[in-house]
């Protein structure tokens, strides 16, 4: 019996995560929800979880909620996950650091998006201080979903 919980709350740990970060949100530290794209990134492209995708397609929009950004972030999810389902020339699961570089190409370039359609000097600080944060925090919270997830 211990083992099935065990084994349940391994198999629930990317989506707990995903709720987890999204409904701790702080305008300062984690401005609606938004590292709940760290787990959604690592849990849909890095460590494919199954029946993950469209949850995370839901939570992207549940971003775009809290945000008033329409849907740029379910568009960005889904691009992405489309651009990677086309090509075969880069492999997500075998990058080292845990595709911390695709991450922030894929953050980075979103968040600058967003920056273009008002570029304020404040937009441009509060955009560098959370692609400096998201990208920070990614190694420890996928490094905790990578070590709770191992099935050994």
């Amino acid at each position: 019996m211990k083992q099935k919980i065990i084994n349940f709350l391994r198999a629930a740990l990317p989506f707990i995560a995903v709720l987890v970060l999204w409904r701790l949100s702080v305008p300062f530290w984690n401005p609606v929800g938004i590292l709940a794209i760290i787990p959604i990134f690592y849990c849909s492209f890095v460590r494919p979880v199954p029946w993950f995708t469209p949850f995370a397609a839901i939570f992207c929009f549940l971003i775009d909620y809290r945000g008033d950004t329409l849907v740029f972030w379910t568009t960005a999810y889904c691009l992405f996950y489309a651009i990677n389902g086309f090509q075969s020339y880069i492999d997500l699961t075998r990058i080292d650091k845990n595709a911390l570089n695709v991450f922030m190409i894929f953050f980075g370039l979103s968040i600058f998006i967003l920056l273009m359609v008002n570029p304020t000097v404040e937009n441009i600080m509060h955009s560098a201080w959370l692609f400096a944060w998201t990208s920070t925090l990614y190694i420890p919270i996928t490094a905790i979903i990578k070590r709770v997830c191992d099935d050994r």
